[in-house]
């Protein structure tokens, strides 16, 4: 599409304390100008694609549904009062409607179409999430072009972003013309869909219903997440109903009511897909399987052995025999089925905080060592073959925690995601291997951090990983830290993580939004803002009324993020920063 250049003086973005801060993440490039614009009451989104996807006809109603019902008063003093004198100052125009349209080889009308959804779980490297969004001053209708009906989502996003509503409820910004071009950061600069924006949620140490997953997803779309890490597996519960594995469940879970039945399973995933979200879904393997014993105690040793310290990183003790060919076999038939659940190409196995002292002291898997003349890595590095091998097949590819690379004399192909949680700092050694890195570290990225030791009988003991992470920490994270410019392209993105000893839907939403969406400007925007200046060094500042925002519409669409500060400061940009 070709943007047409409006004769108006236009400002860049930070360039005024008013301009667009509800932006979340901020695009590559945008301008506004300093023009109200109202929104029609009868606004209407046009589809300019034939044969369009069912589930961009629903993003398009629920765009419409959000401009309406956000209500969202733009955070100053007054909170958008004086902005009506500005409106009724002016000739103001009114905008009516918004066209939607795919470039390049898309726009025939026999060229196919694929769906948000199926765009959504492509491999990485093959999703193209950029837009241009145009908006004239003069009323005239504002269009969104990409050459995806996901890109088409996110620029829908963020046109929703752009509007605020005053008290007596019209709807209206006083910074048209708007232009934005925008897609996510890579390395080189160019829109491969590269980047893995995700969120891990774990769902073993305490259950979390649908819905509860469900409005997660909404949160995360908000912001351009792209990837759900659905941590679904531990050794406390199996809470997945795996076709031909239900026993696992049945034995496995808290009960009855706290599982994921197939169906489930399927909302969730088509759900997520239609939000422009691919469900990465991990069975963690051959640690943390203690639960497996409830229906297969054959397959686990060191079940429940105490001190459980010795033996595992928290309780209940209990791992695969994965020195056993059954124990492989039957693992990798559970990971086959359960992948075919799944639309993502990826599937992670795990692989962490594997306790060997557990293996020294099973005679099961010292028999079988002994037996077959294997040590334990090599044991391992069999296990892994069987089952990576059983996933290869089904077309997926295997994610791992850092261990399974830097820990562990274990075969990898080199497409195998490397999951960087330990430190920051260990991501250098991963790339050196040649991996593809996802950035999950602890010291930036856990959500659970700082809320105190959970395990009983400690009265001074902390969280392992304290102090808590703010987002102002997350947000000044650099992903190519230590990284040679050779091995920048390995990076495929980060994560923030929820792991769940202490959460529950009591505090889903406040312990994860509004601080996981730190991560996800990381990730989009990269290294420089639109101004040109450093996100990392100085731009949390700049961020932080922008971040307001997004959790005031948080709030607004029922999602129960947290505040930053307190309500004064969050309607004074500024007034509350060290240096003010």
């Amino acid at each position: 599409m070709r943007l047409v250049t409006l004769p108006v003086v236009f400002t860049a973005l930070l360039a005024t304390p008013t301009t667009v801060l509800a932006l979340w993440p901020i695009p590559k490039t945008l301008q506004t100008g300093s023009t109200p614009l109202k929104l029609s009451s009868n606004f209407k989104i046009n589809i300019n694609i034939p044969h369009a996807p069912s589930d961009l006809h629903a993003a398009v109603q629920r765009t419409i549904t959000h401009l309406k019902t956000d209500n969202l008063q733009r955070l100053v003093k007054d909170r958008g009062a004086a902005d009506l004198k500005a409106i009724h100052q002016h000739t103001t125009h009114t905008l009516s409607s918004l066209t939607l349209s795919l470039s390049g080889s898309h726009t025939s009308a026999a060229a196919a179409v694929t769906s948000i959804a199926e765009e959504a779980v492509k491999p990485i490297g093959t999703r193209s999430e950029g837009y241009t969004v145009h908006v004239p001053a003069d009323g005239s209708p504002a269009t969104i072009t990409a050459n995806s009906t996901l890109g088409l989502f996110r620029g829908l996003t963020t046109f929703e972003q752009l509007w605020y509503t005053s008290a007596g409820g019209q709807v209206y910004t006083l910074e048209s013309p708007v232009e934005i071009t925008d897609f996510p950061s890579v390395p080189d600069g160019v829109d491969l869909g590269k980047p893995y924006r995700g969120l891990m949620l774990d769902t073993s140490r305490n259950f979390f219903p649908v819905k509860d997953i469900k409005r997660t997803l909404d949160a995360m779309s908000m912001a351009k997440i792209n990837t759900l890490h659905w941590h679904a597996t531990d050794s406390q519960s199996f809470p997945l109903q795996i076709p031909g594995f239900t026993e696992i469940s049945a034995m496995g879970a808290y009960g009855p009511d706290m599982v994921f039945t197939p169906s489930d399973i399927k909302d969730i995933v088509s759900y997520a897909g239609e939000r422009g979200i691919d469900v990465v879904v991990e069975i963690d393997t051959p640690g943390h399987t203690a639960i497996i014993s409830e229906s297969h105690p054959e397959h686990i040793a060191c079940l429940q052995a105490v001190p459980w310290s010795d033996f595992a990183n928290e309780p209940p003790a209990g791992q695969l025999r994965l020195a056993s060919p059954a124990t492989a076999n039957f693992t990798a038939d559970l990971l086959s089925a359960a992948a075919k659940l799944f639309a993502s190409s990826l599937f992670s196995t795990g692989g962490d905080e594997l306790n060997s002292n557990c293996y020294v002291h099973d005679a099961e898997t010292q028999k079988m060592l002994n037996a077959t003349g294997r040590t334990l890595e090599q044991a391992l590095d069999a296990f892994t073959q069987t089952t990576h091998g059983a996933l290869r097949k089904l077309g997926k590819t295997p994610v791992v925690w850092e261990e399974m690379v830097l820990d562990h004399n274990v075969t990898l192909s080199n497409d195998t995601v490397v999951m960087v949680w330990i430190s920051s700092m260990n991501a250098a050694a991963v790339a050196k291997k040649n991996f593809r890195i996802v950035h999950a570290p602890s010291d930036f990225f856990y959500l659970d951090c700082g809320a105190g030791e959970w395990i009983g009988a400690d009265p001074t003991g902390n969280s392992w990983c304290d102090p808590f992470k703010t987002w102002q920490k997350s947000y000044t994270f650099d992903p190519l830290a230590n990284i040679s410019a050779a091995n920048a392209h390995l990076v495929l993105g980060g994560e923030q993580l929820l792991w769940a000893e202490q959460s529950s839907p009591a505090n889903l939403d406040s312990i994860v939004w509004p601080r996981a969406a730190s991560s996800a400007e990381v990730f989009w925007t990269g290294a420089t803002l639109p101004d040109g200046s450093p996100r990392a060094i100085n731009g949390a500042a700049g961020a932080l009324p922008r971040l307001h925002d997004l959790r005031y519409r948080m709030v607004q669409r029922g999602i129960n993020a947290i505040p930053l500060q307190p309500h004064w400061c969050a309607v004074r940009p500024g007034v509350c920063d060290l240096t003010a």
